[in-house]
């Protein structure tokens, strides 16, 4: 049986929301809807705001999406069966035909992943050209469920689908495709000869919230810091300055030994007053 599923990596993820431009572009998302956010984790609510005091500061990203749990709550609180996890992949969907926004889905969800139309879709001014895929599309293994629309219509719930309309024709999503760092990876989470369940294994990859039991299909590499990559004898390795180069550059003022090569200078200077120069 196949999962699909997704693992990022965190390590590489460089913050560039390009993840989040191409989810918007293939889906057509009107303004105000982001079904995929690239959010900072560090010392902040900002955007690139560290956490710590210099020099300990840390910082790195968390793309954030729809999760496409195994025990999804959101598929257990819907009255009318709208939204509903595909037995054939894994795949959590809404079909637009059903759903009734009452937003109990969005209630439940506890990864703030859902977006509701509140009014008719606005796109950006002037542009009055298609954008993202074009034409209603509908479930391959329920016809009868229409899942994704190039305009969601006021009143509906909608959020990632992992671009069902692409994956439904052999093709990964878009934020995979162009992720320039390569830090998203897709494919059948059972099995174990996937390159997504081999990065899985691999790089001790994490879910979101795990305690509390919805058991997600998207994992995460998690972020390496500089005391992780940068063992302590690095400054003795090939890379490192030579010795002459070192004391070069603290005869002439610069860091380390910053202090004596200030004191140096200080003294010529007084030798220089003293001979009457």
């Amino acid at each position: 049986m196949t999962k699909l599923g997704m693992v990022i990596d965190l390590s590489r993820c460089v913050g560039c929301n390009t993840c989040a431009v191409a989810c918007k572009e293939e889906n057509d998302e009107p303004l105000g809807i982001w079904w995929n956010r690239v959010l900072t984790v560090g010392g902040g609510d900002y955007i690139d705001v560290p956490e710590g005091e210099y020099p300990d500061v840390g910082m790195h990203y968390l793309p954030l999406a729809c999760q496409h749990c195994e025990n999804a709550p959101c598929v257990k609180v819907c009255p009318v069966s709208a939204t509903y996890k595909r037995t054939e992949d894994g795949v959590v969907l809404v079909d637009f035909n059903r759903c009734i926004g009452c937003r109990y889905c969005m209630a439940a969800c506890p990864y703030g992943v859902r977006n509701f139309n509140w009014g008719e879709p606005v796109y950006s001014p002037g542009v009055d050209f298609p954008v993202g895929h074009q034409g209603d599309h509908y479930d391959k293994y329920n016809p009868d469920r229409l899942v994704y629309m190039p305009e969601r219509p006021k009143g509906v719930v909608e959020k990632c689908t992992f671009c069902v309309q692409r994956i439904d024709n052999d093709e990964i999503p878009f934020c995979v495709e162009t992720c320039p760092e390569g830090a998203r990876i897709f494919g059948d989470l059972d099995d174990p000869n996937s390159e997504v369940s081999q990065v899985i294994m691999n790089g001790n990859a994490e879910q979101l919230l795990p305690e509390l039991g919805t058991d997600p299909q998207v994992f995460y590499v998690p972020p390496y810091q500089k005391k992780d990559i940068i063992p302590p004898y690095a400054n003795q390795s090939s890379l490192a300055p030579e010795q002459d180069i070192i004391a070069q550059a603290e005869q002439n003022g610069y860091v380390p030994g910053f202090e004596n090569a200030v004191t140096s200078k200080t003294q010529a200077t007084v030798s220089k007053k003293e001979d009457g120069e």
